[in-house]
């Protein structure tokens, strides 16, 4: 199976800890997280996506608002630069070991972190980032043996 993704998640993802809007989310984000340690692919959507699925029958989710599609835009461009390849909808991504500790250490750094602005988790995001990611729901792959994280 592929994993729905949206671009500020993939930066989101980075530092998820198991902290969450309900505990339907923060139980489907986990279900993500070991997906994607598992190698699982990424196919990039443009709105809601997977994370997003629990916060849909909300009333007014924030999913659907301008400041989401804002920051997939602004994660899109940082990660494009990163990565040097096209971030948009429709694009497949593997998550390998190399690529994520290439994210991490430019979320540190906060070349990647443009869509973060404004957002209610940033503070616990940087704080996460600044202690090296301990405790982060995404490991490494399956078969990256050589990984410091």
């Amino acid at each position: 199976m592929t994993i729905r993704l949206r671009a500020h998640h993939l930066l989101c993802l980075l530092t998820y800890v198991g902290k969450g809007y309900s505990p339907a989310f923060t139980a489907n984000y986990d279900g993500i997280a070991e997906r994607l340690s598992r190698a699982e692919g990424i196919l990039l959507v443009s709105g809601p996506d997977d994370i997003c699925a629990p916060l849909l029958d909300e009333p007014e989710p924030h999913c659907l608002r301008e400041g989401a599609a804002a920051r997939d835009q602004l994660a899109a461009q940082d990660v494009e630069e990163l990565l040097a390849r096209s971030i948009h909808g429709g694009i497949r991504l593997d998550l390998d070991a190399t690529m994520l500790i290439r994210m991490r250490q430019a979320f540190s750094t906060g070349l990647v972190r443009t869509a973060c602005g404004g957002c209610e988790w940033s503070g616990l995001c940087g704080t996460i980032a600044a202690g090296g990611y301990p405790d982060t729901r995404l490991q490494r792959p399956v078969g990256a043996q050589d990984c410091p994280f």
